[in-house]
């Protein structure tokens, strides 16, 4: 079973513990990865795009000129979607990009994802955050002391009102519980960083 180290906030080893093998030694499957990223990216985008119709487009209905003897080509209306002014045929429309996983596949992306975190050792665990004040400074500096800088995904089960106030103005720091992990977050983040609650109530749903 892999080992990994609890640290607490002034970087101190506090102690060794064993995580569950079928959670952060999982098999690493990067097609199921590619999927779950996809799936996360696809119901993310808003999809208002919108082109207009030749019925919905301005000008009238009436015909142009007489069918045969001027020389030039029929047409039916100005609306017409091979003219300047026409619609747009098959053009995109308001649509839900969204889709859902089976649970099964997602649940194995993000054990894939988390073992890769741990194989790149750019997984952590800290003991609590246990913040004496709301400050972002103060806590930009603790993030610092245990080598934690850039892209930080932070993930802590408890309502610490202390450590969202402090880490929502930092740009590259997220702030998750354990049942709001994606593989994508995992993946997109150059440092996962757990509470020893978070570990065990991740380990629990993803051990199943």
């Amino acid at each position: 079973m892999p080992e990994i180290q609890v640290r607490n906030l002034e970087n101190e080893v506090v102690e060794t513990i064993e995580l569950a093998d079928a959670v952060f030694g999982a098999p690493i499957n990067e097609g199921l990865m590619h999927d779950a990223v996809r799936q996360y990216l696809a119901s993310r985008r808003a999809g208002t795009h919108s082109t207009r119709t030749r019925g919905e487009v301005r000008g009238s209905g009436r015909k142009p000129w007489r069918q045969k003897g001027t020389g030039r080509a029929r047409v039916g209306e100005i609306r017409n979607p091979l003219w300047r002014t026409g619609g747009t045929v098959f053009g995109p429309k308001p649509r839900d990009y969204g889709y859902r996983l089976p649970r099964k596949m997602f649940r194995a992306a993000l054990r894939s994802a988390l073992s890769v975190k741990m194989q790149e050792a750019k997984l952590g665990v800290v003991d609590a955050f246990d913040l004496d004040t709301h400050r972002t400074k103060p806590f930009a500096e603790t993030l610092g002391k245990l080598g934690f800088e850039r892209k930080v995904l932070l993930v802590d089960p408890s309502r610490n009102r202390n450590l969202l106030l402090a880490s929502r103005n930092l740009p590259e720091v997220s702030l998750l519980s354990s049942l709001q992990v994606t593989p994508y977050q995992v993946l997109n983040a150059r440092h996962v960083v757990f509470t020893r609650a978070a570990v065990r109530s991740l380990e629990e749903v993803l051990s199943k």
